[in-house]
């Protein structure tokens, strides 16, 4: 878990690209490597996670385990081992810099300002349309109704609660004075309860044996049926980890927790609390002395834990966990729509054990969407607010902390009315879809301002390169055929 050396030069001298150069510092000294420190240090992952086990386990996973057979799973462990050298990557240059992975972005040709407003318009694309915040809505009506909402009239009511729904993230956003340490609180509190309550039923439900078919799946060792849905399976890929501008969003949240050289950027505070921490548009670089190099060592094991062992092995094992309830409990005629396996789990629940595990089932499902719904408000209004900082000089005479609290107010007006768009399914499905795109252009960028913007003692090994040339072709296959499809019949 070391980071990858090659060579140590205090006086490397590396072209800043598009954006001014960098300041320069000594690396500032990490805690001592250790399990008590080790909680105190990682967290972002911990963000990533709770915005992962969202509608890609709840939505994507049982629809295409059920359609396709379990064997399609080794999908999710190839999404998931792609995105997570892809987020490592992308933290590796902000743990060097200070700066989140998109202000690397902007130093490449053909400038600041083009890949601010392609990141703007692609980011707005996936997330603004707020697809789990209808989920969230159609999980509470279903609650209260004893079944999913049929008829128009009880579609207008699940938009309203949906709108409840986006108005409750903003105050959760808005709670204390720092958001991504309310954020890292939030998904603790969020991870115990999910994992805690999937551990439990799929203990108390499903067979030994049928657990252990679930497990081969991840690995393809379990046949698979029907004629395959590219649409389906592009957004089960792009979901089964976190997809898209989640995956970007991994370097902000390093950033502000203070990890290696991003503890002297700052961090986005709360407007509302009084908070206007500073932030750093130019980052702030260390040279490659043996003590420096001693440093990064150790900040890189707590980054390849939170990422490996927090986000990824978590990742995996809340697809396991709903995949595997779902494949035992669903038949595999029938025919799931949106909220349907969620629902179809939770009355069999109730009806062979006990009454009240379909408020139960229900309110976990509710926690899995929101937990999503609000990481993915927070990645869109905080990448925008990152990107406009940088990009645009004249926002600057602005507290970063207010120009987030004002993207949020805009983000959150649109939603309430995007959220009667369409069903929940086809809200979800753009959101996969368009991740698809952003992860293989992306792949390619990081593997670019990796190898131009960072010294050779921190640059990745030859096989991490690879990695992210294959998740640019995984994610890229997956949108030439969606293109192939929609415009090629």
């Amino acid at each position: 878990m070391n980071a990858e050396t090659s060579s140590v030069d205090s006086s490397e001298t590396i072209n800043p690209g598009c954006l001014p150069a960098w300041d320069r510092a000594d690396l500032p000294e990490p805690l001592p490597f250790g399990f008590f420190n080790l909680f105190k240090t990682i967290g972002p992952g911990a963000i990533l996670l709770v915005a992962a086990i969202g509608g890609g386990e709840w939505i994507a996973g049982p629809m295409a385990t059920i359609k396709f057979g379990r064997g399609i799973l080794w999908i999710a462990t190839l999404a998931v081992v792609l995105q997570t050298i892809f987020n490592l990557e992308a933290a590796r240059y902000t743990m060097y810099t200070g700066e989140p992975i998109l202000t690397g972005f902007m130093r490449l040709k053909p400038g600041s300002l083009f890949w601010a407003w392609f990141y703007i318009l692609i980011g707005v694309a996936q997330l603004a349309t707020p697809a789990l915040a209808a989920g969230c809505g159609a999980v509470l009506y279903a609650a209260f109704l004893g079944h999913l909402p049929q008829n128009a009239d009880q579609q207008a009511t699940q938009h309203w609660i949906a709108t409840g729904v986006i108005i409750f993230a903003v105050a959760l956003l808005l709670s204390g004075k720092s958001i991504e340490r309310v954020l890292e609180r939030l998904s603790w509190i969020m991870i115990v309860f999910i994992f805690g309550f999937l551990i439990i039923v799929n203990v108390l439900f499903v067979p030994r044996e049928e657990s252990l078919r679930s497990a081969l799946g991840f690995i393809g060792m379990q046949p698979t049926h029907g004629n395959l849905d590219l649409v389906l399976l592009a957004t089960f890929a792009a979901t089964a980890g976190s997809g898209g501008l989640g995956n970007l969003a991994i370097s902000n949240w390093f950033r502000d927790k203070g990890f290696a050289m991003g503890s002297l950027s700052g961090s986005i505070g709360n407007a509302l609390a009084g908070e206007e921490s500073a932030v750093r548009a130019i980052g702030t670089t260390f040279p490659t002395t043996p003590e420096n190099m001693r440093r990064w060592h150790t900040w890189w094991r707590y980054a390849v834990l939170d990422q490996v062992a927090l986000w990824a092995f978590g990742c995996v094992i809340g697809m396991y966990l709903n995949v595997n309830l779902a494949a035992y409990l669903i038949p595999p005629d029938v025919e799931l729509k949106g909220m349907a396996a969620g629902t179809f789990q939770a009355q069999y629940m109730s009806e062979k054990m006990w009454s009240g595990f379909w408020y139960l089932a229900l309110l976990n499902g509710f926690w899995i969407l929101f937990s999503t719904h609000l990481g993915n408000t927070d990645v869109l209004v905080r990448l925008v607010s990152d990107i406009s900082w940088v990009a645009f000089p004249k926002i600057r005479r602005w507290p970063v902390s207010r120009l987030y609290a004002v993207l949020l107010v805009l983000l959150t007006t649109w939603a309430v009315f995007a959220v009667r768009w369409g069903s929940v399914l086809e809200l979800f499905e753009i959101l996969g879809v368009v991740a698809c795109p952003i992860m293989a252009i992306a792949s390619l960028q990081i593997l670019r301002v990796n190898t131009t913007f960072l010294p050779p003692a921190v640059r990745p090994k030859l096989w991490r390169r690879i990695g992210l040339v294959l998740c640019s072709l995984a994610y890229g296959g997956f949108t030439i055929a969606l293109l192939i499809k929609r415009f090629g019949g």
